[in-house]
């Protein structure tokens, strides 16, 4: 089995920052692709940022120049920190990582964190 665990979330004042942090363990070979979605209510889930194993990123334009998504492959682990937070950052954060579990899966398959909260006061 594969589990990826979130941590980092919390209430903050506009202006503030947070690092979000998740980390993967169980089964796994490799992880190619690590990234953050968000999901406020009312709201379908969004791609806030993306990182290759090669650290190739990709952000959504929302929040370019605020956020800074980073990876240690050595731990499995992805990091999001969040500066400059608007109140419109607030959301439950998702981890996703699309993970190989062995040398011969013919394809990788993605999964997804249990959330953490961000709230942002304005």
């Amino acid at each position: 089995q594969v589990q990826l665990v979130e941590s980092g979330g919390g209430l903050v004042q506009a202006g503030g920052s947070l690092r979000l942090s998740c980390a993967a363990s169980g089964s796994i070979f490799r992880i190619n692709v690590m990234g953050w979605y968000r999901q406020a209510p009312g709201n379908q889930r969004e791609l806030v940022s993306t990182i290759t194993s090669g650290g190739k990123t990709n952000y959504a334009d929302s929040v370019k120049g605020r956020f800074t998504v980073s990876r240690d492959n050595t731990k499995n682990t992805v990091y999001l920190q969040l500066n400059s937070l608007k109140p419109e950052d607030t959301a439950v954060y998702y981890c996703n990582a699309d993970i190989l579990r062995t040398p011969h899966s013919a394809y990788a398959v993605g999964y997804w964190g249990q959330g953490t909260q961000v709230t942002v006061s304005s």
